[in-house]
């Protein structure tokens, strides 16, 4: 019996295991096209963001804005005092200036009466020789021409310069504050223009009862299902401290109606205004709750464009009603 010579069995070995290499490969290259075809393999869709996680983003925003705001209003308050005692300071300097320039030049006009009329030998050797260019020189000929002018220029000159070393610091400071004030209108800016970006991204969001009118704008998931639940329930009676299903004063509908949305409210209108975030008038949006009256006695869910369904007394089932009706004490956003 022939035996295959040891070089040629590993070349067909080697050549077994190569061709087992190539053959899964192929077999795993069709088994990735099949799942790509099917979508297995596809890259996950990044679902856009709900209002919620908007209203987030903006809250952080507003985290950054607020404290920047309240600073720029610090430093432009500071600013607004500091150029008034700046001002102040120049009206104090000016009459000095021109005070210290009266001075000189009477004491100019003495030594040159002195000259005239021949003063003493060393006096003028004093006045011919001396250049005085510099305050030092200046007093040194006051002393030797009259003391009173010498005194009065130099209290002037001293008050003039205090005046003066208060303002530079001042007018630095208002610098610095300048600055201060730009990079933070810079900052707010900034912020503004990135909320401004956040609120036009909301997902706008059609909300169609069969009791309530057409609802187009933004809504979030649980104002969403609140609406609903609420609408569902017009034309079921009012009864004094019913939380329903069949049955409801007004804060049991709103308590029921975020129930189902997963937000627990207490069964009173007052608990109802402290668990809700403060939203302006022209800031309210569907779903948000409407409070009437001073002593907070009466709430609603808001629709929007003035509407609102509520449970608004014994004797009137739950309904769609304008909340121009009754004094509006403000709105809430639950959640």
């Amino acid at each position: 019996m022939a035996t295959m010579p040891p070089h040629r069995h590993d070349l067909n070995a080697s050549a077994r295991s190569g061709g087992l290499r190539r053959a899964a490969h192929r077999v795993l290259v069709l088994v990735a096209a099949a799942a790509v075809g099917a979508g297995l393999l596809a890259a996950p869709a990044h679902a856009a963001p709900s209002v919620d996680e908007i209203e987030a983003q903006i809250d952080k925003k507003w985290e950054q804005l607020e404290p920047t705001i309240e600073q720029y209003n610090k430093v432009r308050a500071q600013l607004k005092v500091n150029r008034q005692k700046s001002a102040n300071l120049q009206k104090k300097i000016e009459p000095l200036a021109l005070q210290s320039e009266l001075a000189l030049n009477r004491v100019g006009d003495l030594a040159s009466r002195y000259y005239i009329s021949g003063p003493s030998h060393d006096i003028g050797a004093l006045l011919v020789s001396a250049k005085p260019d510099t305050l030092t020189e200046q007093l040194t000929i006051l002393d030797r021409l009259a003391s009173q002018e010498r005194k009065e220029v130099e209290g002037v000159l001293a008050v003039r310069a205090k005046y003066d070393g208060e303002k530079q610091k001042l007018d630095a400071l208002i610098v610095t504050q300048t600055k201060q004030q730009n990079d933070l209108a810079a900052k707010k800016k900034q912020i503004d223009g990135e909320i401004k970006k956040l609120e036009a991204s909301m997902p706008k969001t059609t909300v169609v009862t069969a009791a309530c009118p057409t609802i187009n704008g933004v809504v979030s998931a649980a104002a969403r299902t609140a609406i609903k639940t609420a609408c569902g329930k017009v034309g079921k009676p009012y009864v004094w401290g019913a939380t329903g299903p069949n049955s409801f004063d007004c804060s049991g509908l709103t308590q029921y109606a975020y129930k189902a949305a997963g937000i627990y409210l207490t069964h009173h209108t007052g608990d109802q205004w402290n668990e809700g975030k403060a939203i302006s008038r022209g800031d309210a949006r569907p779903g948000d709750l409407v409070f009437f009256f001073s002593g907070l006695s009466h709430v609603g869910l808001y629709l929007g464009n003035n509407q609102m369904v509520h449970a608004p007394r014994a004797g009137k089932p739950v309904q769609v009603s304008s909340i121009n009706t009754m004094p509006v004490a403000g709105f809430r956003r639950p959640g």
